[in-house]
């Protein structure tokens, strides 16, 4: 079958470096299960973007579908022909909708029904017909933000300025909002000018020529290329925030890196402060010595050639400059300012109208961290630690630099409260109460930064679910699951073993008492418990626990964290174990029959057992409850299981001999309040009636 390239290309306005490539992503994938779907093969398949522009090119697509013969059901022999062996209305319905004739269908046996089948032959389309249908494909992509133009319904990330769709030599006929399809690209905005793409093989060879690199990951080794050389020439040593790198190389066509400076003086600034300013807000990369230690330089990335560097250079000098002398002097006014003053005015920040203000909020943290503390066992020197941390936790966000730079809260009052004479470990606190900040990000380094951070999340969790605040599909604008996960984090990392409903309730009575909850305070522990799972289930497929092993474990109740990923990751290691399945098999037995059991009635009543076997299960079972109970208070999952794997030849001698749902009420209620208590003490370690084996 002969075959062509395809080229695609959409030429848009400027898109948001952050966008870049999901949307680059986004349309190689669809285009690729949209060929794969129509039967039209092909070969390797090459993803291009720049800010102004996505493209794909892919090699060898065949230019005809592939034929497709299948088998279609119709209805069941029984209704597919009469008393007198005619087919029926139905199955000559059947056989129309299907195009073909009656004496073409024949009969098959399902599952152990037979049902009536046509054999559907369709001839495969030339691929030239079917590819004006890639209209749809673009106008059906998704983006954080659209925009809408002029008067067209179409919503996109930004406007179209052209279209390049190309089979082989052919233009491929599409229109979208007054743009037509073409073989005319545009270069870089300012040094080229638009061309004829003659083939889609010599797509990258002519954009280079027009100044655009539409490879981005040619783009992001020739930034790093660029950047080493620069390192060599100086001395210098460029840290390269991956993020950073990410994002310049979605705003440049043409890569050309440089460098400037600044004055000295500035280097007095807290280092995150200068890190902040050049990256956050200019994107540049910083400049440091072997050591470690920041240098007056920058190094940045222009979007053309080597041409009036030194002119870039001192624009961007320029405005880096009015940014530092800013924050310098924000800098020195935010340290006239006395502690007692910022936290004063916090009250004049509303937090949100149904739960006060920021020194609200400040004051319930101090509630929710002393009574961690106490739980935690800290010192009294902790305690206090604790206490004080999460009184000055939120008095940064009255700083001018906060409110210049707000990613440096936490890390400002860091820097400020030692500079008035806060306590080392208060003062880092402030900062930690932060983390961590995002997926990926460390937990706290303290404990006392720990604890104070746990106060802050439980309490936006626990004020926003009271005031009926919880997250719904993808909308979550408070970070609820990120301030969820954020705790399991810092308990796993930290190892606490601290009991989890615990915590909950802890932070729930604190905002009870303060009349701020707006639902019932057992369906807000709920519905937390049942948040807080799913935050576990992530954490846990993060560390490649199997699906069915997760719902053995979650299904149980979660009162340690650090207890529940002992048992998923002890569950993983047991799959492969040769007496695993048999000793789960026979503690399902008994967890499922237990089901049948009235809860409300669990009473055992010795002398009504009838036979040895329910006498030694009894005994067996009082034992190794007491074992399990202790196990799992220690956080050993080995031995609380190996207690229960010991039940497993006494459950199976009993279920030999005993027949649970006996005629006599008396007896069956017996044996199924004894099912339910050797049940309780099995699902406390997790639900094995979960696992799938092969």
């Amino acid at each position: 079958m002969s075959k062509r390239d395809f080229l695609l290309e959409i030429g848009l306005e400027e898109m948001p470096a952050r966008f870049v490539t999901d949307a680059m992503n986004q349309l190689t994938e669809k285009i690729a299960d949209w060929l794969t779907n129509e039967r039209v093969k092909f070969g390797e398949l090459e993803a291009f973007s720049t800010p102004r522009r996505l493209a794909v090119l892919i090699h060898d697509v065949a230019e005809q579908q592939e034929d497709m013969e299948e088998e279609a059901r119709g209805p069941a022999k029984k209704i597919a022909k009469d008393d007198e062996g005619n087919w029926s209305k139905a199955a000559l319905g059947f056989a129309r909708g299907q195009g073909v004739e009656p004496g073409d269908l024949f009969f098959k046996e399902v599952k152990g029904v037979e049902y009536v089948f046509a054999k559907k032959f369709t001839e495969g389309k030339e691929t030239v017909n079917l590819l004006p249908k890639i209209e749809e494909i673009i106008k059906g992509m998704s983006f954080p933000k659209n925009m809408r133009w002029n008067a067209y319904d179409l919503r996109f990330v930004r406007p179209i300025q052209w279209l390049v769709i190309m089979f082989g030599n052919d233009v491929v006929p599409v229109e979208i909002t007054n743009v037509r399809s073409g073989q005319q690209s545009i270069g870089h905005r300012f040094l080229g000018s638009e061309i004829d793409i003659e083939a889609p093989g010599s797509y990258v060879e002519a954009l280079k020529e027009q100044y655009v690199i539409v490879d981005p990951n040619e783009r992001k080794q020739l930034i790093r290329q660029q950047l080493m050389t620069i390192e060599s020439e100086q001395g210098w040593t460029i840290p390269v925030d991956e993020a950073l790198l990410e994002e310049v190389n979605n705003l440049v066509e043409y890569p050309t890196a440089l460098f400037g400076g600044f004055d000295e003086s500035y280097l007095s600034l807290p280092k995150e402060v200068l890190i902040t300013s050049m990256r956050e807000h200019q994107r540049y990369f910083p400049v440091t010595n072997k050591d470690g230690e920041l240098l007056p330089y920058f190094v940045t990335v222009r979007n053309g050639n080597d041409s009036h560097l030194e002119n870039i250079a001192k624009g961007n000098e320029k405005v880096l400059r009015a940014r530092l002398a800013d924050a310098q002097f924000f800098h020195k006014e935010d340290q006239k300012m006395k502690i007692e003053d910022a936290l004063a005015k916090l009250e004049n920040i509303v937090y949100h109208e149904s739960l006060g203000s920021i020194g609200d909020k400040v004051r319930r943290i101090r509630d929710h961290a002393k009574a961690i503390a106490e739980v935690l066992q800290f010192s009294q020197s902790e305690k206090g630690q604790v206490d004080r941390a999460a009184e000055l936790s939120k008095f940064d966000l009255v700083t001018q630099m906060v409110y210049e730079f707000p990613e440096l809260q936490g890390l400002m009052g860091e820097e400020y409260a030692i500079i008035a004479g806060e306590e080392a470990a208060v003062a880092k606190a402030i900062n930690e109460h932060y983390m961590p900040r995002f997926s990926g990000d460390r937990s706290p380094e303290s404990n006392i930064g720990a604890a104070v951070s746990i106060a802050d999340k439980l309490d936006t969790l626990v004020t926003c679910f009271g005031i009926g605040l919880i997250p719904t599909g993808s909308q979550d604008p408070y970070a609820l699951r990120r301030q969820a996960a954020g705790i399991i984090q810092i308990i796993l990392d930290k190892g606490w073993t601290v009991e989890f409903d615990n915590l909950l309730e802890i932070a729930i009575d604190n905002v009870e008492k303060r009349q701020l909850l707006k639902k019932d305070k057992g369906e807000v522990l709920a519905n937390l418990l049942e948040f807080f799972k799913l935050r576990i289930k992530n954490t846990l497929q993060e560390r490649n626990v199997r699906y069915d092993a997760i719902d053995a474990v979650l299904s149980s109740n979660i009162k340690r964290i650090d207890v529940a990923v002992k048992k998923a990751e002890f569950l993983m290691e047991q799959l492969n174990e040769a007496e695993f399945k048999d000793t789960v098999e026979a503690l399902s037995r008994v967890t499922n029959i237990a089901k049948k059991a009235d809860e409300k009635e669990i009473v055992i009543e010795e002398q009504l057992f009838q036979a040895d076997e329910e006498v030694k299960l009894f005994a067996a079972y009082k034992e190794v409850e007491l074992i399990v109970t202790e196990a799992l208070a220690e956080g050993d999952v080995v031995r609380a299981f190996a207690a229960l794997s010991s039940l497993r030849d006494e459950i199976n001698r009993y279920f030999d001999k005993i027949m649970v749902m006996s005629e006599d009420e008396k007896i069956k209620k017996n044996r199924l309040s004894q099912m339910k208590q050797l049940s309780d003490v099995i699902t406390s370690f997790a639900h094995f009636n979960s696992i799938v084996f092969a």
